[in-house]
Order: structure tokens, then sequence, then C-alpha cells
């Protein structure tokens, strides 16, 4: 591109030069003839008037007197009635420029010039012309040179992001090139490389939450399933069945959940349901896990609260914080039910160490973790309640309490009275 470009400009730069050039020439040399010529004439004009003055004054007209009226390599011939003829200067041979003049006596004058000497000036100002011509091609191929690589160097710069965009780069260059058309480029290539991160992005965090979010169905679906494999009781087997089935459904729940996210978060599919029954399916999943440790799970608080949101999601955020306590606190983990206002709080407590300080503003941020963990799932709960319009909150870091604002639904029957803290 950068050579078309550059011989695209010379051959216009040559085509001007050539059009104006062959008429300035023209030109120049008519105008060096003719003033040569004026010049000539009025040589003679000038030696007429001083043989007119020697006439009227009686004075002698000869070769003697009229010698240092001719200079250069001009020749005059001075031709006086009556009298001899007077030569000055060297007659020139070849092709001469020729004046004439004729006095008030009737005496001649005649003076010629070479015409090498018109040559000479019409040399010298065709050397001039083409030097001039030089420097303009000289010009032309520098300026050429430099607007191919104002354009070209933008072209290999844009097939350069669009290659890195193609080889999975999609970080965008900002860069302009201060031309209207190549920045129009730039800037639908650095949106399309937006567009490319943001699906990148999108699609390696739906992988990063459905890995955690399906480990624990998992882990718990498994621990069923040894159960069963371990126990010849059929009432066990089957009990253990039904509780793997549920299992299941929670688990087709949280990938659908999911899949929602990942197209558009706000989506949510919120309904009233009863919170009593989410945190009972949540106690009986994980007491196996907390058993296993030597610690225990209970529940207490108001009963028969009804609230707004996606039962699956509601339960995958309170798993995510009971899996934060059996990973990360210590002791007993309490989850107690409250009214504020005309919303419902689930407030997840144990008995650690709490959250660092250094930790508790960025706890919900993705990566950040206490320990060597994945730091993804109290960032993936507080999407999910946001998602149905509730909200998750850390309420205290020492001992750690987590409360999850959710909308209150008046309940089905007239409520009970608030109980005392009680085990479930």
């Amino acid at each position: 591109m950068r050579r078309r470009l550059i011989q695209s400009t010379l051959a216009v730069v040559l085509v001007v030069i050539a059009v104006f050039g062959v008429s300035l020439v023209i030109v120049e040399t008519r105008t060096i003839s003719n003033s040569a010529q004026e010049r000539v004439s009025s040589e003679a004009q000038r030696l007429a008037s001083i043989v007119d003055s020697r006439l009227i004054d009686a004075g002698a007209v000869n070769a003697e007197v009229l010698h240092g009226q001719v200079t250069g390599d001009r020749y005059a011939v001075v031709r006086i009635p009556g009298k001899p003829v007077i030569e000055l200067g060297t007659r020139p041979e070849g092709e001469v420029i020729r004046g004439h003049a004729t006095g008030e006596k009737g005496e001649t004058v005649a003076v010629e010039e070479p015409r090498s000497v018109v040559s000479s000036e019409v040399g010298r100002t065709l050397l001039i012309i083409g030097l001039v011509a030089l420097l303009a091609v000289v010009a032309a191929v520098l300026l050429a040179i430099r607007q191919a690589n104002r354009l070209a160097s933008p072209l290999t710069d844009l097939a350069e992001t669009a290659e890195r965009l193609g080889s999975g780069d999609p970080r965008p260059r900002h860069k302009r090139y201060g031309v209207p058309e190549l920045d129009r480029v730039a800037d639908v290539l650095d949106s399309s490389a937006e567009r490319i991160a943001r699906m990148l992005t999108a699609e390696r965090r739906l992988a990063a939450d459905a890995s955690h979010q399906l480990r624990t169905p998992l882990t718990a679906l498994s621990m069923r399933l040894e159960e069963i494999t371990l126990t010849d009781d059929p009432d066990t087997v089957k009990e253990e069945a039904n509780v793997a089935l549920t299992q299941v459904e929670r688990l087709t729940d949280v990938v659908e959940r999911l899949l929602t996210n990942s197209r558009d978060p706000r989506a949510g599919n919120a309904v009233s349901f009863d919170l009593d029954e989410v945190i009972q399916q949540q106690l009986a999943e994980w007491r196996p896990a907390y058993r296993n440790v030597g610690r225990a799970i209970v529940s207490s608080g108001k009963r028969h609260l009804r609230a707004v949101g996606t039962p699956g999601a509601v339960a995958q955020v309170l798993a995510a914080l009971i899996e934060n306590s059996l990973m990360h606190g210590g002791g007993t983990v309490a989850l107690r039910t409250r009214v504020t206002g005309n919303q419902a709080v689930v407030e997840v407590t144990d008995e650690g160490p709490g959250v660092p300080a250094d930790l508790g503003a960025r706890i919900f941020e993705r990566t950040i973790s206490g320990r060597n963990s994945t730091g993804i799932g109290l960032a993936v709960a507080r999407d999910l309640a946001e998602a149905d319009g509730g909200r998750l909150e850390m309420l205290q870091t020492k001992p750690p309490v987590f409360g999850l604002f959710l909308s209150r639904t008046p309940p089905l029957t007239r409520p009970e009275p608030e109980e005392e803290p009680t085990v479930r």
C-alpha cells in the first residue's frame, strides 16, 4: 500500500510538473528572446542618438569616438551618407539578433548580438526550472512517504488488533490516528473487543459459579447415596431416596438459576413462599456434614414467615452462608428469623473467630477470601439475593453475622406469637 500511495502521488506531481513546466519553458524562452531583441534595438537607437548629436554639433564621427559605446559581444555598423562605414566591435559568427535605427541626418545604425547569449539565458532559466521541479519531486516523495506511513501504519495496527481479537485477546487498544474513517474502524474494533471481553468474562464467571454452586448439592447427594448403599432397612432406603430426589430437584433448579443469571442477572421468578420450608430443607441437608465434624446447626426465631423471592435462589444463598460457616467458622451455626419493617430477615451466625477487619468491607467481592478458598460463594450469594429484589449484608464481623433481607408478604393464616429462640 505504501508503494502504491508513493507511486500515485509521484505520478500526479510529475504530470503537474510536465504540464506547467513545459508551459513555463515556452513562455520564458519567448520572453528572453523578446527581451534580447528589444535590448539590441534599444542599443541601435542609442547609438543613432549619439551619432545625431555629433553631427548636429559638427563634431567628428569615427570609430575612435564611438569605440566605448559598444560593449560585450555586440557588433555595430554605422553608415553616414557621404562618409566611410564605421564598424564597432567584432562581427559575430553564426546566428545573430539584429537591431536597426535611423537618425535625423539619414544615418543608419545596425547592432548585432550573437544568439548564443539568448541560448545561455534560456539554459540558465531551464536549469532553474529543472532544480525547482526536482525539489518539488523530492518534496512530493517525502510528503507521499509521510502520508503513506500515516495511512498504512494505522491499517497495520488495525489488522493486528483484529488478529488479536481472533486469537482470543479482547483487550481494547483505545488508539486513534487522526483520520476519521480509520478512527471509526478503531471505535468499532474497540467496541467489539469490549463486547467479546464481557462475553468471555460472563462465560468464565458462569463456569466458576457453576463449579462452586454445584459442588455442595453434588456432595450432599453423594452422601445420601452412600447411606443408601450402607443400609439394608427398606424404610431408611426409601427416606434417603426421597431426600436424594429432592436434592436432584434442587440441583436442577441451581443449574436453571445459573443459566438465567448468566443471560440476565436481573431476571428473577420471585414468588411468595414459606421461609420455614427452605430453612428446614437446608438444616436437613447440612446436618450430616456438621455432624461429621462434631458441630451442630440450629434454627430459631419467628415462625411462619412468608417472603417474596425464588425458593431455589434463597436456598442457594443460605447454603453458601452455611457452607462458609462450616469452612471458616467454628462452634454451633445458628439460623435466626426475624421481621424488620416489611422485610423478613434470616441471620446466619457461628461461634468462630469472625471476619478479619481488613476483609470486612470486601467480603462480598469475587476472589476475596480469608483462607485458601475460591472467594466466589459469597459474591454469588449476593448476586442471587439481589436478583430477587433482596439483599445480603454482613451485620457483624465478630462473631460473624450475615443477614439475608427479603420482602415479606402477609401470612396465609393468622400468625402465631413470636416464640423464644428454640432449636429446630
